[in-house]
This record gives structure tokens, C-alpha cells and sequence, in this order.
């Protein structure tokens, strides 16, 4: 059976980025037979009143401006269709996830296309996938109470039908750098393929 990864590294950095490092030795244990690449350095758009607006009228009556205006959100949306397990590589910016990842959600968090709203409150789209969420931080403990990007990004993941979401963190690293990336490394050699 073919599998795709849908590999989204967010830090800013390139050389030096933990995540960076620790989302492709992640994506290298999965072994996929495809790989999606989204680089989020070169930030997204935000969504603005156009977008919102475009988003807002359903798909057959969409002009040329609204059309042109979701097209890199239909490809960001296509790309999660396509993949069975999605990585992303995020380190931690003022307790949350950087704005290039947030830019990210608002591209695909779209209700029709990744989730839908039924009689009993939102339904995600995208189900039967797997995520593996790595995260770096300087000094805030993932999962801890004042960690604002794992939860979030589990939520909107589960918002978005993905529910099937592992947390790999390098948290803390400027109290024990090696300490932290290996123990971030032991998980990524102990998941599943």
C-alpha cells in the first residue's frame, strides 16, 4: 500500500533549527513512499476580508478574483487530503506556535473542505490520518500550563478529524539541550513505520 507524509517544518531558522533536524529524521522513520514538503518560512498569506469573503461563497458561484484568491488554500487542503500521516516540525514562539504555522491552520481550517458543521456541532473531514506534532522549546515544558502550541495544535488537528496525534517534544533545551533532543530522538526511533 502507497503512503504519503505531508512534512511541514514552521521555524523560522533553517541552519541550526532543532525542529527542522528532528522533523526530517521523522519523516525518514516513516519511510513513506510519497513526500509532501511545506516550508513556512517564507510566511503565508493571512486571511484578510477578500479570503473570508471568497471562502464564504459556495464554490459554484465564486468569481475569477475568489478563485484565484483560495488557490493556495485548495492546494494546502489537497496536499492534507492526500496524506495518510501528516509532520510537523514547530518550535515554540512566546508559548504558542509561530504565525507561519497559524497562517497554516487559517489556510486549511475550512469548514466544507476539512470539516462541516452537522446538527451535532462541528465534524472533522479529514479522518483516518495520523499526525506526529514535533516540538522545540527553549523553556517552556510541553504540556505544561503555560504551553500553548501542543494543545492547540491538537485541537485543531482533532477539529479537522485528525485525532490520531503524537506530541515528540524537545522542550526545555536551554536547561539541557542534548538532554532534550535526545530524548526527542529516542521517540522518534520508537515510532511506528
Amino acid at each position: 500500500m502507497s503512503r504519503t507524509v505531508l512534512h511541514i517544518d514552521a521555524s523560522a531558522r533553517h541552519a541550526g533549527s532543532v525542529t527542522r533536524e528532528l522533523s526530517a529524521l521523522t519523516v525518514a522513520r516513516l519511510n513513506a513512499d510519497t513526500v509532501l514538503y511545506r516550508d513556512l518560512a517564507s510566511a503565508l498569506p493571512q486571511i484578510d476580508e477578500t479570503w473570508v469573503n471568497a471562502n464564504f461563497t459556495p464554490a459554484d458561484q465564486r468569481d475569477a478574483l475568489q478563485r484565484d484568491t483560495l488557490t493556495l488554500s485548495d492546494q494546502l487542503v489537497d496536499e492534507l487530503r492526500r496524506a495518510d500521516t501528516i509532520v510537523i516540525g514547530t518550535p515554540v514562539y512566546n508559548f504558542s506556535v509561530p504565525t507561519s504555522l497559524k497562517a497554516w491552520i487559517d489556510q486549511v481550517a475550512r469548514a466544507g473542505e476539512t470539516f462541516r458543521y452537522t446538527a451535532d456541532g462541528p465534524e472533522g473531514l479529514l479522518t483516518g490520518k495520523r499526525a506526529v506534532v514535533i516540538i522545540a522549546s527553549g523553556g517552556t515544558a510541553v504540556g505544561s500550563e503555560i504551553d500553548f502550541a501542543s494543545g492547540y495544535l491538537r485541537h485543531m488537528l482533532g477539529f479537522m478529524g485528525v485525532t490520531d496525534v503524537e506530541i515528540i517534544a524537545a522542550d526545555k533545551m536551554a536547561l539541557d539541550a542534548e538532554a532534550a533532543q535526545k530524548s526527542a530522538e529516542d521517540a522518534i526511533a520508537a515510532l511506528a513505520a
